[in-house]
């Protein structure tokens, strides 16, 4: 089995100041495009060829958990968009999640419903970041217009929901942060019904296209057992034939059940790392169909608990009850007390295992919080899948990792 080490700049660094080695040593970034977001990747070369790496993170550090402990648990769910900026959504439903367990909350099957919709229209569009640039990083221009074209459809439905296009804050402890509008289920309707046509068009131009093909395939591989050990999850994962998916391994939000697969590949190199997230996407698509149709079926419902101690009561009661009025104000001025205790829920984001880790003193606001970021642990297994490998490579292989310097450095 591999040895666990990532190497650190100054392993790198040092030796070349003394003299003592003949390698070359180079910067990649912090403002390299192809390092996907502020990555620092201190190289050391023999010609093209990586001797060594050793990832420099911390430039974008904003020190949102910290932060998170001075606001109220409901107050904190902004600072969650902010960390995988890709993915606000499944941040979210994550951390509510985490307080939910805590509060031992029961949460109406619409809003579970809802929530399922939109976190799998969060993963393709995430995905769609991710096939894009990685696209482009390899010169294929077209397939990044053709993928943020489809993303700016999952964008507005986003902003139909919620305002914000990017930084939602839409789930909340207790349910979601409105009702969806009247347009919402035609809006999304027409978005699934022609998607799987548009994964097709991804596919037709990269999947056998043979420059795609020499730039992935055996390029970068890495073992099952070496994944498992660098703590690899989601899709780099799967790519070397792991079957690890949260959503079938501890369900959430009622996905046990859905009907859907669990795309895994066979030799974990470029090339089934794209072919997983590409199946991933036509999957989500599948979930997101069952998803809409039960709230079809369903019609309108409750979109919050029903437990006025967590989540305000609606403004037509305040004009006549005294206790409404009481249970609105306390909740927007101290927030709701959490019982003492700690919880840990994981979440399968799109860029693998998404943990909040919570701990409560009894009051109104998180004494910890702590989230398992997948990209920062991905990451780990760079310097180990980079060795011998081109220059040209590795900005493939950064890219086939799908790393968010947000939710790395936060």
């Amino acid at each position: 089995m591999t040895t666990l080490t990532v190497p650190s700049p100054r392993e790198i660094t040092e030796p070349a100041r003394s003299g003592n080695k003949e390698t070359m040593v180079l910067n990649m970034g912090p403002h390299h495009p192809s390092t996907h977001g502020v990555l620092r990747l201190v190289l050391e070369l023999d010609g093209e060829v990586v001797v060594n790496v050793a990832p420099d993170v911390g430039y974008l550090h904003t020190g949102i958990e910290k932060t998170m402990e001075s606001k109220t648990y409901q107050k904190a769910v902004v600072l969650t968009d902010r960390t995988d900026y890709l993915a606000p959504l499944s941040n979210n439903l994550s951390y509510v999640l985490a307080v939910e367990k805590l509060l031992d909350c029961e949460i109406p099957v619409r809003v579970q419903t809802i929530r399922v919709l939109l976190t799998e229209l969060t993963r393709i569009g995430s995905h769609l970041v991710w096939l894009g640039t990685h696209a482009l990083d390899l010169a294929a221009m077209s397939v990044f217009l053709y993928a943020f074209r489809e993303r700016e459809e999952i964008l507005d439905i986003f902003e139909l929901v919620s305002g914000a296009r990017m930084m939602t804050s839409y789930f909340r402890v207790g349910g979601l942060a409105y009702d969806l509008t009247d347009d919402f289920l035609p809006t999304v309707k027409h978005f699934l019904d022609h998607m799987s046509d548009h994964i097709d068009e991804y596919e037709d131009l990269l999947t056998r296209n043979p420059l795609w093909l020499e730039r992935s395939v055996d390029v970068a591989p890495i073992s099952a057992e070496d994944a498992i050990a660098y703590g690899l999850s989601g899709a780099n994962l799967r790519a070397c034939g792991v079957n690890l998916d949260m959503r079938k391994l501890i369900p959430y939000s009622g996905y046990e059940t859905y009907d859907f697969d669990v795309p895994i590949g066979k030799n974990g190199d470029n090339y089934d790392r794209y072919l997983v997230r590409i199946a991933e996407m036509r999957q989500s698509l599948r979930i997101a169909q069952q998803a809409h149709q039960r709230l079809v079926d369903m019609g309108p419902g409750p979109y919050v608990t029903a437990d006025r101690k967590i989540v305000p009561p609606p403004k037509h009661e305040i004009t006549h009850s005294m206790e409404s009025l009481i249970h609105h104000f306390k909740l927007w001025t101290e927030g709701f007390k959490v019982p003492r205790g700690d919880a840990y829920v994981g979440i399968e984001s799109p860029r693998g295992i998404l943990g909040t880790y919570l701990v409560s003193d009894g009051g109104p606001k998180p004494y910890r919080v702590h989230f398992r970021a997948p990209s920062f642990i991905n990451l780990q297994a760079l310097p180990h899948m980079a060795r011998g490998r081109l220059v040209a490579d590795l900005v493939a292989l950064i890219a086939s990792l799908d790393p968010v310097l947000g939710e790395v450095d936060r």
